[in-house]
């Protein structure tokens, strides 16, 4: 269905190919998962197949990609489209109309089908999706999530026989990408469609996969097989392929089922050690201006709420007694509406020095609102918000940026420059820091970005780095972030955790807003669960996430009843 020959794409200007020497095939109803690093090129292998690349980017392509026998080369993306159906990784840069419905039945009108046919098709894809009670809504008042599956339905209206999706799930909360992928596996068996697509979370989508290509650097040809048989060579793998690696089991489990059948030993072996995460101390910070170390570790105390019963802390002393804590942000009985929706209610939050907090909860459920308001994007419709003194939303944007930083789920908001090292020097000049900072974070994060390319032409997960070292500049005490891993593979997310987790040494707070549950096992001393903006549990990360079916990591999964968190945990008490 899919063929690609020794095909090589060279962008206008730039010195090497984005990919080279591709060659591959993708056979009719079969679902091919494509993986590499991050910026290897699989955005550029995914455009080819719907010729965007090269008729909309530019460039030169050279070799041949066919789809359903119609060379891309010759045939441009509107003569491909009864073929081929293509979301990329920026849901909004695909939207057409502005609302849910009309969105859906767009692309069937464009290609002229009948009424009653669009009706019947739109009406299957809001429940296939669980889009039924967003129909009506304008699309700029959803989630990033929720847009997300609008994008997913509005190119499977028109039944196409081939499916290109770029990190389909990575604004989706566990629950709803369990779903998008059980459908997209629906259509390939019940259906016979042809789906390629490319994903960083392979630990939510490995095991869906018929065969998987691995890019495993520029220059070098794809690596073809079994999803076991690439995972064995591969550079990017999932916890529970990294777990097997760690105790020598043959052939790799894919799925956290395969695992636990072969985790009796492993559970033995690790008996007799404490899981890190089962005690997970706040991090010990450096002084901030003004602010005094954090102090001891903490025990919970349950309080009452207008919503029920949730989860607060107070700091046990240690030997030496030591003044409260101060808060880095207080949040009091805020209530936030947008538009017809109440999207916060009687949020109550504090946030302290040092203290790293991941922001759960399904799609829609408030967490980029809450983000939002914090930086004073948001005016509380009632309650209060506080953030190093200040009142967020009559705060000076000059003043602001050094209290708080916020990267936003699309981080091409924060970038204007022509050029990577105009961002930076701009960066660097806003915050007042010294020449050279921003550019310094860049290269720690993600490195082998080059100073003369444009923001533009990063990929996503390069986007958000060039952004969060954007945010950083200013050493804001407290940093927000929303869905920080989305296009980052698990090298680049390891860096990030770990510039967070120093951060958060030094006493800056850190709230961030992930579907994540690695990372937020990785980095989070706190999780606060959201529903429909209400607060519903906010606890100690290995207290919150092993209770929960849909947010704990799969280490957890596959070792319960121990609270094993990581792989680094595991690895760390086996040594």
């Amino acid at each position: 269905m899919i063929r690609f020959e020794d095909v090589s794409v060279t962008y206008d200007g730039a010195a090497e190919p984005a990919v080279q020497g591709v060659g591959f095939e993708v056979p009719e109803g079969e679902l091919v998962l494509l993986v590499g690093p991050s910026g290897v090129g699989k955005s550029t292998v995914l455009g080819a197949v719907s010729g965007l690349v090269p008729h909309f980017t530019g460039g030169t392509l050279r070799g041949r990609v066919t789809v359903a026998g119609r060379d891309t080369r010759t045939h441009k993306p509107r003569e491909l489209a009864d073929v081929v159906g293509t979301v990329g990784q920026d849901p909004l840069a695909h939207f057409v109309t502005d609302t849910v419905e009309d969105e859906l039945a767009y692309g069937m009108e464009s290609l002229g089908l009948a009424p009653e046919v669009m009706r019947r098709r739109v009406e299957e894809t809001l429940d296939l999706l669980g889009l039924a009670g967003l129909r009506d809504r304008p699309i700029a008042t959803l989630s990033g999530g929720q847009r997300q599956r609008v994008a997913i339905g509005s190119v499977l209206t028109p039944h196409p026989q081939v499916l290109v999706l770029d990190e389909p799930t990575s604004a989706l909360d566990p629950a709803a990408a369990e779903e998008v992928l059980a459908v997209l596996q629906r259509l390939v068996h019940d259906l016979g469609t042809t789906i390629l697509l490319a994903e960083h979370r392979l630990e939510r989508v490995l095991h869906y996969a018929d065969r998987v290509v691995l890019l495993p650097a520029p220059g070098q040809p794809p690596v073809v097989g079994s999803p076991s048989e690439v995972m064995a060579v591969s550079p990017v793998f999932p916890p529970v392929v990294d777990l097997g690696r760690l105790a020598g089991w043959s052939p790799l489990p894919l799925t956290v089922r395969d695992a636990r059948r072969r985790a009796g030993d492993l559970g033995e072996r690790l008996g007799a050690s404490a899981p890190a995460g089962a005690s997970w101390p706040v991090a010990q910070p450096a002084p901030l201006q003004g602010a005094c170390a954090a102090a001891g570790s903490r025990t919970a105390e349950k309080a009452p709420t207008s919503t029920g019963r949730r989860l607060r802390f107070r700091r046990r002393p240690t030997s030496t007694p030591q003044a409260p804590q101060p808060h880095i942000a207080e949040i009091h009985a805020l209530s936030l509406r947008r538009g017809p929706v109440t999207a916060l209610r009687h949020i109550d939050l504090t946030v302290t020095p040092g203290e790293t907090i991941a922001l759960m909860g399904r799609n829609g459920a408030g967490k980029s609102t809450l983000l939002n308001s914090l930086v004073g994007l948001l005016p509380p419709t009632t309650g209060t918000v506080t953030v190093a003194g200040a009142t967020p939303h009559r705060t000076s944007p000059r003043d602001l940026v050094r209290r708080v930083g916020l990267v936003p789920q699309d981080p091409r908001d924060l970038l204007y420059a022509d050029t990577v090292a105009e961002e930076c020097a701009a960066a660097d000049r806003d915050a007042g820091a010294e020449p050279g900072t921003c550019r310094a974070l860049v290269s720690e994060l993600l490195p082998g970005i080059t100073d003369d390319i444009h923001p533009r032409d990063l990929s996503e997960g390069q986007c958000l780095t060039l952004a969060l070292a954007v945010a950083l500049t200013a050493r804001p005490p407290l940093l927000l972030l929303d869905e920080p891993t989305r296009g980052l593979d698990y090298a680049a997310k390891a860096r990030l955790g770990g510039v967070l987790r120093g951060l958060a040494t030094e006493g800056h707070a850190i709230v961030l807003a992930t579907h994540d549950v690695e990372l937020a096992a990785e980095i989070a001393h706190r999780v606060v669960l959201l529903a429909e903006g209400e607060v519903i549990a906010d606890g100690p990360t290995a207290q919150i996430v092993v209770s929960s079916p849909s947010f704990a990591p799969q280490v957890t999964k596959i070792l319960a009843p121990q609270q094993w968190l990581t792989v680094a945990e595991v690895r760390q008490a086996l040594a």
